[in-house]
């Protein structure tokens, strides 16, 4: 990365100049700032957070950094990092059946299961990417069914889902292709997901009353028809603009019929994986569809046949809306780290700046986040990352984490 590290002073590692670890009015000073913002790199700069929020950012030389708060210094520094599509806090690192939440196969469709039911604040995999660098998650129910439930955006910290809430209920995933196949039940064919979808769209349609009581999955009473139906609630959201439909499609004709399905229905769609679509970038650019890009070491297998580490760097070159993922590991430790995926795609053609926007300011926007978080400026959330060297090299080390001023890392990783 050009001379995103530039070299500090021997003493310039992360040093915590005050032991509070709970304080909310802290001071975060870098032999380099990453802002991600409209003030660029800042050599030598400061963030001041007061209440959980940055109220300066700019050089040491123009900051009062204000008497008695808590200071940390780094030689680099950038917005806590955001995971753009992840299964982290439902999928457990122990791998057992009762710490795996991400996936109910019980039926095909199921929109109404609530991330928020399942996710555990307590889970290792949250400390483990927290202490790299991860200060968000855009997180939910993973592949392997149709419709699989609902994500949401949580901080990496708090002691309860509670506290880590930032949004319930973002996005509804979906999943077309090989992945959501059933070949002993349904659907075993993409037609019938696609027929099925259409159906789940077309009875959401005609509306539920919000006010009846509710009815199980799928269920109706025929004597009270205008009782709740939560699958027919769930679309209708996704029909009305409230809340995007993010569909993992990697082969291009699952890509394409995601695309017409969202014409055809007039919803936001969002393109999760998306392993081929270098084939098709003038359709994507044509349809201003965002892109969650599949992790850039993804095995290239099956459905992620096309995958590439040079598939960023594509994107970015033509002028595509997208973000890095850490996205859904079926073995241990059951996620990957998007500070990794990042530093392999600045190795394979995109530039250092994109990489960090692709899991900073690019993935805050592409999950409606970016009025809080992804960019160090006046106003958001006093998130922070801070890294002894430059972060995309291997041998550099996350070595603290700060989140709306509390300082939630220390560790050296």
């Amino acid at each position: 990365m050009k001379t995103l590290v530039k070299t500090l002073a021997a003493g310039l590692a992360v040093a915590l100049l005050s032991s509070t670890a709970m304080a909310q009015d802290i001071a975060v000073r870098g032999g380099q700032v990453w802002t991600m913002g409209p003030q660029g790199v800042i050599e030598d700069g400061v963030v001041v957070i007061e209440d959980g929020r940055i109220i300066a950012v700019g050089p040491a030389s123009e900051i009062t950094i204000p008497q008695g708060v808590q200071v940390l210094q780094a030689p680099i520094v950038t917005p806590g990092l955001v995971d753009a599509h992840s299964t982290v806090g439902l999928t457990g690192y122990l791998n057992q059946p009762d710490d795996q939440d991400q996936l109910d196969d019980s039926a095909p469709v199921q929109p109404h299961l609530r991330a928020i039911d399942a996710y555990n604040p307590h889970d290792r995999l949250v400390q483990w990417v927290r202490e790299l660098g991860v200060t968000t998650l855009h997180t939910g129910h993973g592949p392997g069914a149709l419709v699989s439930g609902q994500t949401m955006v949580v901080k990496t910290r708090g002691n309860t889902v509670d506290a880590a809430l930032v949004e319930d209920g973002t996005m509804i995933a979906a999943n077309l292709g090989a992945w959501a196949l059933d070949q002993d039940s349904s659907p075993g064919t993409r037609a019938k997901q696609m027929a099925m979808l259409r159906q789940a769209l077309v009875a959401a349609q005609g509306g539920a009353d919000p006010e009846e009581d509710h009815l199980g999955p799928g269920e109706r009473d025929e004597d009270n028809p205008g009782r709740r139906d939560l699958v027919e609630e769930a679309f209708a959201q996704v029909l009305a603009g409230e809340t995007p439909l993010m569909i993992t499609a990697n082969r291009m004709q699952d890509m394409q019929s995601a695309l017409r399905l969202a014409e055809e229905f007039g919803f936001t769609v969002i393109i999760d994986g998306a392993a081929d679509a270098h084939l098709m970038l003038d359709e994507l650019r044509e349809a201003g569809v965002s892109i969650i890009l599949h992790p850039t070491m993804a095995r290239n297998e099956g459905e992620l046949e096309n995958a590439a580490f040079t598939t960023a760097a594509v994107l970015a070159e033509a002028g595509i809306l997208f973000a890095l993922q850490s996205g859904y590991e079926a073995y241990v430790p059951k996620t990957r780290v998007v500070l990794w995926e990042a530093g392999f795609a600045a190795g394979n053609g995109l530039t250092p700046q994109d990489a960090l926007a692709s899991v900073t300011i690019d993935a805050a926007r592409i999950i409606g986040m970016d009025d809080r978080i992804g960019s160090l400026e006046v106003g958001k959330d006093g998130d922070l990352a801070m890294f002894d060297g430059d972060p995309f090299e291997y041998t550099s080390h996350a070595t603290g984490v700060v989140i709306e001023g509390e300082v939630v890392s220390t560790a050296v990783r």
